[in-house]
């Protein structure tokens, strides 16, 4: 029997990473919002392994955290080791990674989540959704309660028909013993919603009292005690070390003798695996000629002898597990905690959404993170506050935010995803943002606050705090711009200590000298005169800016060029199969995508340059039609 149980503007189904985000940027934005999820125990649960960030997914983070998210707050609370990646490698790519307490982590987002105005946090199993006349308006649970909505975001992540396979092994289950949910699968199905499988695997956990760590590689965080979050107060905290070990051709013999009993290297699994994050056994039958791989023995947490084993993903029997590690230099007679297992699981084609990721089918329907065909928390993360935000903009009878690809690492994985057609789990890599000088890390406020305080997510006190940065780094900029290099020997000294030619006789500004490629920040500092006391974040923004200016203009210039192809907006009604001159595949594939502008179209795989031609002469003509027959009324 059914039972009314409310009624609320914004229904999140899940509390994942996405969940969470989505619940706390809806309520946060004054919409009575309900966050329904399989069990409260496992809140924003890191299922995986216990970290946030690196390459491209700490720009994720930034850019959740400059919006007005909760994700870089919340991993700076919970950070046992912080560290700086790609440190000798230019700044586009470098990436802040924070090794986390998990238990810790969940237990903060929950009660951020508890004590947010506007949110209420309920456990249910949402079995069917509610649509009338194309548009969603509420669900139900499985015990019979009816609530109904105006929008609602379906963050389910790996839960949708979830399956468990350990070896032989298989039963319907989602991350860490959880139960899957079904039923809403079906019923989404039934609502026209093409949904396909895709399969993710997890390491083995192992007792931290089995292992010898005098026979790995200790890998120690920074020195320097950084956040994630530009809004987090500077904190001390004790940095835990993680390990390295290694495999061998005794790990890789035991495990080539157990494929056949392997889910994932086997016919038992039939979604695709992540390829930035294979199994084990997936590396060593794709790179047979590699002699080792890496493996990275990680805490899960402070109050735990638990460890990770980060690159030993796998489905193979629990014996098979034991017998693999115990190869390993440091892991002779570790003892397994917990088993690795892989997941098997319904994700939504995401073509079917918009850029807002409101579906293109059912009204008011948004959807975010792994049911979208992502992987990963922080990937997770960025698409629920987005949608979050347009749930509730599309409830306040608002245009939705949209992120374009030269804002922000967030608009392009959202345009990757309803553009191009993805056959994997999609991870958010650098080298898929072609604007990644712009959108680097360290900017992610520049670039994304204004937007977060525009929309009401980000609060005074954070703007405040963001504008006094702004502040200090222009007038450092013009400080550097404006101000000579003083000819002295002192100078003369630290230049030649620092292997730089001798100043000209023109003279220098101190931004021409840290032009210089052997030059930086900190041996401006040896200069004989008075420099202002600036926190370290502000000195790195301001010598990327000078180092890196020629370079960053020219991407700017670029990116206004997209633009312009991206206001040329596409009419939501065009033919496409009556447009004389596209190809077929270009009118199959713009009928599918529905493109919303001919930049949009662009990037549409199989969408050619002539098609992109011939669609901009349509375009035009259809323009001038309209204004003729305007003129003649």
């Amino acid at each position: 029997m059914e039972y009314y149980a409310g009624t609320y503007e914004v229904i999140v189904i899940g509390a994942g990473h996405a969940g969470c985000e989505a619940g706390l940027a809806a309520a946060r934005m004054g919409c009575l919002t309900l966050v329904l999820t399989i069990s409260l125990d496992s809140i924003a649960l890191m299922p995986c392994n216990p970290a946030v960030g690196g390459p491209a997914k700490g720009h994720l983070v930034r850019e959740i955290d400059a919006l007005g998210g909760e994700m870089g707050l919340n991993t700076d609370r919970a950070a046992i080791q912080m560290r700086l990646l790609n440190t000798g490698k230019g700044p586009a790519v470098q990436a802040l990674r924070a090794q986390t307490d998990k238990r810790v982590y969940q237990e903060n987002m929950r009660e951020v989540l508890e004590n947010q105005e506007n949110l209420h946090l309920k456990q249910g199993l949402v079995e069917r959704l509610l649509v009338d006349q194309g548009r969603v308006c509420g669900i139900v649970t499985a015990n019979g309660a009816r609530v109904m909505a105006q929008a609602v975001i379906l963050t389910t992540g790996t839960y949708l028909r979830g399956r468990i396979f350990l070896g032989e092994r298989s039963y319907a289950g989602g991350p860490n013993g959880h139960m899957p949910s079904v039923n809403l699968a079906e019923d989404l199905t039934g609502h026209g919603i093409g949904i396909k499988r895709f399969q993710t695997s997890t390491p083995p956990r192992i007792d931290g009292r089995t292992v010898d760590y005098s026979e790995m590689v200790m890998q120690p965080g920074d020195e320097g005690m950084r956040n994630i979050s530009f809004f987090s107060p500077q904190i001390k905290r004790t940095q835990y070390p993680c390990w390295l070990t290694y495999t061998n051709e005794k790990t890789h013999e035991i495990i080539r003798a157990n494929l056949s009993r392997s889910a994932v290297s086997s016919t038992f699994v039939h979604g695709q695996e992540p390829r930035y994050c294979p199994s084990i056994e997936t590396k060593v039958v794709r790179f047979a000629d590699k002699e080792a791989h890496q493996v990275f023995i990680e805490p899960e947490g402070k109050s735990t002898n638990e460890m990770y084993i980060q690159g030993l993903s796998t489905a193979l029997p629990e014996e098979a597990q034991l017998a693999a590690l115990r190869t390993m230099q440091g892991l002779e007679k570790v003892e397994i905690t917990r088993a690795g297992y892989a997941i098997e699981y319904d994700y939504i084609l995401p073509n079917q959404l918009q850029l807002s990721l409101e579906t293109k089918g059912i009204a008011g329907l948004f959807t975010a993170g792994q049911v979208n065909g992502t992987s990963g928390y922080e990937e997770a993360a960025a698409q629920g506050i987005i949608a979050g935000i347009n749930a509730q903009r599309y409830v306040r009878s608002k245009p939705p935010v949209i992120i374009d690809r030269s804002q922000g690492y967030i608009g392009v994985m959202i345009d990757d995803l309803v553009n191009k057609e993805i056959e994997e789990p999609y991870r958010m890599l650098t080298s898929r943002a072609e604007y990644r000088l712009l959108l680097r890390q360290d900017n992610a406020d520049m670039r994304l606050t204004e937007i977060g305080r525009e929309i009401g997510l980000v609060d005074r006190e954070r703007y405040e705090q963001f504008i006094k940065k702004k502040q200090e780094i222009e007038e450092e900029k013009n400080r550097l711009e404006r101000t000579a290099v003083p000819v002295t020997e002192e100078t003369k000294k630290v230049l030649a200590e620092a292997g730089s030619a001798p100043l000209p006789q023109q003279g220098i500004s101190l931004a021409g000298l840290l032009k210089r490629p052997e030059f930086n920040y900190r041996k401006l500092l040896l200069l004989p005169m008075d420099h202002p006391v600036l926190e370290e974040e502000i000195k790195e923004h301001v010598e990327i800016q000078v180092k890196y200016d020629g370079y960053i203009i020219k991407q700017q210039n670029q990116a206004l060029r997209s633009k312009r192809m991206e206001e040329k907006k596409i009419p939501e009604r065009v033919d496409y199969y009556r447009i004389e001159g596209l190809s077929n595949e270009a009118k199959e594939k713009l009928a599918l995508y529905k493109p919303q502008s001919v930049g949009q179209a662009s990037r549409i795989s199989g969408v050619t340059p002539a098609d992109i031609s011939v669609l901009l002469v349509y375009l035009e003509v259809r323009m001038r039609q309209a204004k003729q027959a305007e003129a003649e009324q």
